[in-house]
């Protein structure tokens, strides 16, 4: 089975989005809609024939540490060479690159199929495409020439190196140092932990882009510079050179994505391992959130895409399963019924549509966002999407990793005692989907990122969320939504404009605001959906019509289930609490 529904999948694009619109711009112009629907088959069917089949297997062989080099099991090779082959890497890149030239949000639905077919394996992807996005936007022509194609086509592989064994998240601590050199390169020293990708046989060369202080740098985080560091050293004419001063020296085995091979690398063991500057000195903090920020809405987007391949599975095992009988049958002969029909299953399998398909329209949006930032016609509406884009990214990390992760645990219960074994794959993907709430930053951080540098956003999304209420008040059937929404609203804005002053206790209660904002932005878009659904249910009939009403039932059920949550977490700000920031040590 597929792990998204593809007629959701169009609704959001074409209906909700209206992707094909973009065709209209010189950018896209070589495209239209059967181009993209060509894209999104193609994803499925790689994913279904190449991904799907060894996700269970690579969590089961995860990668070894053998002699100093990684082992791990051949399919995750075979998929990766059909991804890069079919372009994947390069679907959002520009045609002069070899790349498809694609809207990044219809590259991103395509995207989605390999997250929810084997999240272990598009991993390998998902870091070298951001790696490649930073080299595009900040490299050096050199570094561009030298590296771009390769990790393009597929031939590289890319990473991301901050963490380091003392400092966790808190990047100022970082101590890996880098001493310039004669020739304006440099050399680094030091220990990077939880490196996904940081070793394997997978492409002919890993490209690291590392963060390092440069040899009598400022302390602390604006000290830090970005370093294009490569696994072996790149001659002038593309070929590959000595392998680089970098040791692997350990591997970490976490509880998912097993297939992603995760490293302990020592950087400079000898002479120290050659690199080059990316951007300007010490502003590579800076350099990395570009690529940081992409992998947040990736993060974002495979928590959602494992959170729907849970929903698919417990929706068909409801449908299949007999188990039980109706309240009102009371004869013990009379025949099982399907556990779909009982009451409480529904319940939990409404709640993961609104979970899953609410997270698919946020990342989608933040993709469309994307696209408008770099190709909308005015300076006004660039801007207005850069705005936006800014104050949801923190949104479109944490909401999904936290709410499609509870549709993975309502997905083991629908399956009842058998959604606990290893036999069901619910179990695997509700494992997988438990690091996304720690990768590419804590919840914890995007809250203060949310609340520190991206709050100022806000009125711009208020505005957007407005012209939603709008419009839905001259619906018949959304009136009393447009009005929750509208409520929903201001109980952010007034939590926004009532933060406590004192750093300390608005910190405290910044994971509270991310609850708050989240999910009064994913109702907007439940809203934005029902909308549609509303106004195409007038001529629709058959399957079309089941399709429709499901998801103005389950935009009924966001509404009267999840948003009265909010009205807790606002009484939280309107009372600025402190239980948290009180609480000592010796009281645990």
């Amino acid at each position: 089975m597929d792990c998204l529904s593809r007629r959701d999948l169009d609704f959001v694009l074409y209906e909700v989005l209206e992707v094909d619109r973009l065709c209209g711009r010189s950018r896209y112009r070589e495209h239209s809609r059967a181009t993209f629907d060509a894209v999104l088959d193609t994803a499925a069917r790689i994913a279904a024939e190449q991904f799907a089949p060894h996700n269970r297997l690579a969590d089961q062989n995860e990668p070894r540490f053998e002699a100093g080099r990684v082992a791990m099991i051949p399919q995750v090779k075979q998929a990766l060479q059909a991804f890069c082959q079919a372009g994947f890497i390069a679907a959002s890149f520009d045609a002069g690159l070899g790349g498809l030239q694609l809207p990044v949000v219809v590259a991103q639905a395509a995207l989605a199929f390999f997250k929810g077919a084997n999240i272990g394996t598009e991993g390998y992807a998902l870091l070298t495409i951001a790696n490649a996005n930073l080299l595009a936007a900040f490299g050096s022509e050199e570094q561009k020439r030298l590296y771009l194609p390769h990790l393009l086509s597929g031939r590289f592989f890319g990473t991301m190196c901050l963490s380091e064994p003392q400092a966790g998240s808190s990047l100022a601590d970082i101590l890996t140092r880098a001493l310039p050199q004669a020739d304006g390169s440099y050399r680094l020293a030091g220990h990077k932990m939880w490196i996904s990708g940081g070793e394997h046989e997978l492409a002919e060369n890993i490209v690291h882009l590392v963060l390092a202080r440069i040899q009598g740098a400022p302390a602390g985080v604006k000290g830090l510079s970005l370093f294009l560091v490569p696994k072996f050293l790149v001659n002038a004419d593309g070929t590959l050179g000595a392998r680089n001063d970098i040791a692997l020296a350990g591997l970490n085995h976490k509880m998912g994505y097993r297939g992603t091979v995760n490293c302990v690398l020592n950087f400079g063991e000898k002479e120290g391992a050659l690199g080059t500057l990316v951007g300007e000195p010490h502003n590579g903090l800076a350099c990395m959130f570009h690529m940081m920020n992409e992998a947040r809405v990736g993060v974002g987007l495979g928590a959602v895409a494992l959170g729907y391949a849970g929903y698919r599975h417990a929706l068909d095992y409801a449908r299949t399963r007999t188990q039980g009988r109706p309240p009102a049958a009371k004869d013990p002969r009379s025949p099982p019924v399907r556990i779909v029909g009982h009451a409480d299953v529904r319940r939990m399998l409404l709640a993961q549509k609104a979970y899953v398909e609410g997270g698919l329209a946020l990342c989608l949006y933040a993709a469309r966002l994307v696209d408008e930032e770099r190709t909308a016609k005015e300076a006004r509406e660039r801007s207005r999407a850069h705005a936006l884009l800014e104050v949801l990214t923190p949104i479109v990390k944490a909401w999904p990793s936290e709410w499609c992760l509870a549709a993975n645990d309502l997905a083991i219960q629908v399956h009842g005692g058998y959604g606990y074994t290893r036999e069901y794959p619910v179990e695997q993907l509700y494992r997988d989907n438990r690091l996304n709430a720690i990768h590419e930053g804590t919840n914890g951080i995007q809250a203060l990122d949310l609340v520190g540098r991206k709050i100022d956003g806000l009125p711009v999304l208020t505005v957007e969320m407005e012209r939603c209420v709008e419009k839905a008040r001259r619906i018949s059937g959304l009136e009393l939504f447009a009005e929750q929404l509208s409520e929903a609203l201001q109980r952010v804005t007034g939590a926004a404009e009532s933060f406590p002053r004192a750093v300390d206790a608005a910190l405290a209660n910044a994971h509270v605001f991310l609850e708050l904002a989240g999910h009064v932005v994913v109702a907007w878009l439940w809203l934005e959906q029902a909308i549609v659904a509303a106004r195409a249910l007038e001529s629709a009939a058959g399957d079309e019509e089941a399709f429709y009403r499901g998801k103005l039932q389950a935009c009924r059920f966001f509404f009267r289930w999840e948003l009265p949550k909010t009205e807790h977490w606002h009484r939280l700000f309107v009372d600025p609490d402190t239980t948290c920031l009180d609480m000592r040590d010796a009281w645990f």
